[in-house]
């Protein structure tokens, strides 16, 4: 029982002895032509680091773009009028959470571009929005600096602004304007609260507008027409249930006149799915009935323009990061086009090499080296120069996202593109070495 233990423990040092010649040999093979394999593992590094780079752009955009929509406010539902024809009252709005389930808060927004401004001696144009109480709860922004105003600002109309980031820190370097008052279109605001950052592209570009009561805004704009409703729901699934119900509510009503007004919708089959509802209609006095044709669908969705909107946040969410995530992949497969050139390239190599050193080859195998040692031995070389090139492509191409972010585009380290990369490396490595490997472990001992 014991001879056998030797047996076997001296059959597992013979092993260990011959793998470690074979790591040692192929060491010394790559390291005997420096400049060939300099050129080798430059190929594979270009490869793993143009994998790197574009991924990496490519997942800092899908990022961006996502964190832009995001920003917009989560669980928010946009209903939006295009025609001239369609318009809310102000009152709609404020009547959305009583009369929709899974709508917490509803808002009317209105919008006047180019307002006249006046802080002190200066004078500016800028955009603002008008909007009731609710919109910290719906859009999820809050006021850093003192507070937001009040339904009773909104019901008398009351000259009150609360100031977008970047318009505060201009007012007074920095310092809170909160309780100093500056001219909107020739009348006195007083600012009474100021929002938080959000940052340059996001929340559609709120750090650089003024906020102010819905009621205030329509005055300044001369109208008495609301084009655009915000509402928001507590979840992902309440929102779907608030965009079948909307969709209702207004295929109904945008056919009855030029002004939609509240409804049940009762009676009326569900609109499929959230997402962007259409409602294209032309609206008539007097709708002339149609003969209907047996198994005709009339779904006024697929009719005329699109006169209004009915958009999920969350949907355009989604959409957009799946969108930028085909993107991705598209240049990293892209880039790994490069990595089969490297593997190529690898073959190529390891075919001269194994011609050059036929006569090593033979020395070896007349001094008693086994199929399986040359066979190990050109593998390890192989896997040697992909290691040393994924290694480097790493490094080189961690430094070429950060250089791309440096300039301000947005671009970031994947690990996913760093784990796509080496196994790709690694993999093309060892299949374009396996056929040089077997060429030189057939090589006869002569």
């Amino acid at each position: 029982m014991r001879g056998d233990e030797m047996q076997e423990r001296g059959k597992i040092s013979s092993i260990l002895v011959r793998l470690k010649f074979s790591a040692v040999m192929a060491f010394d093979g790559i390291t005997s032509n420096l400049l060939r394999t300099f050129l080798t593992v430059l190929g594979i590094s270009i490869g793993v680091a143009a994998v790197i780079s574009l991924m990496g752009i490519g997942e800092g955009a899908r990022r961006s773009i996502v964190s832009q929509f995001e920003s917009l406010g989560e669980n928010v539902i946009v209903i939006k009028s295009n025609a001239e024809n369609v318009t809310f009252e102000a009152d709609e709005a404020e009547d959305l959470p009583l009369r929709v389930t899974g709508v917490d808060y509803a808002t009317p927004v209105v919008y006047t571009e180019e307002t006249p401004i006046r802080w002190r001696r200066d004078e500016s144009k800028m955009n603002i929005v008008g909007v009731n109480q609710n919109y910290p709860e719906i859009k999820d922004h809050r006021v850093v600096s003192g507070n937001f105003f009040t339904s009773l600002h909104v019901k008398q109309r009351a000259p009150v602004a609360v100031l977008g980031y970047n318009v505060a820190q201009n007012l007074l370097n920095g310092r809170s304007p909160v309780g100093q008052t500056l001219k909107i279109d020739g009348i006195n605001y007083r600012i009474v609260g100021v929002l938080a950052e959000k940052g340059d592209g996001k929340g559609d570009g709120i750090d650089d507008k003024i906020v102010i009561p819905y009621t205030s805004a329509m005055k300044i704009s001369k109208t008495k027409d609301i084009l655009e409703i915000w509402a928001k729901s507590p979840s992902a699934e309440d929102a779907e249930l608030a965009m079948v119900q909307l969709g209702r509510i207004y295929k109904r009503k945008v056919g009855v006149g030029s002004n939609i007004t509240p409804g049940t919708g009762e009676g009326e089959a569900p609109v499929e799915g959230g997402g962007d509802i259409s409602v294209p209609v032309e609206p008539v006095p007097e709708p002339v009935p149609e003969p209907e044709v047996p198994g005709e669908d009339k779904n006024v969705f697929e009719k005329g323009e699109e006169p209004l909107t009915i958009t999920s946040l969350n949907n355009l969410v989604k959409e957009a990061d799946q969108a930028n995530r085909v993107m991705t992949v598209l240049l990293g497969g892209i880039a790994a086009v490069s990595l089969l050139v490297g593997g190529i390239g690898i073959m190529n190599i390891m075919l001269v090499a194994v011609t050059e050193r036929t006569s090593e080859i033979g020395v070896r195998r007349a001094l008693g080296a086994k199929q399986e040692d040359l066979l190990i031995q050109f593998l390890l070389e192989a896997v040697y120069v992909s290691i040393i090139g994924c290694i480097t492509g790493i490094v080189i191409g961690a430094w070429a996202v950060s250089l791309v972010a440096s300039y301000g585009l947005s671009a970031v380290v994947s690990f996913d593109s760093i784990r796509i990369a080496v196994f790709v490396a690694l993999t093309s490595g060892l299949l374009f070495g396996v056929y040089p490997a077997i060429n030189a472990s057939n090589l006869p001992p002569v």
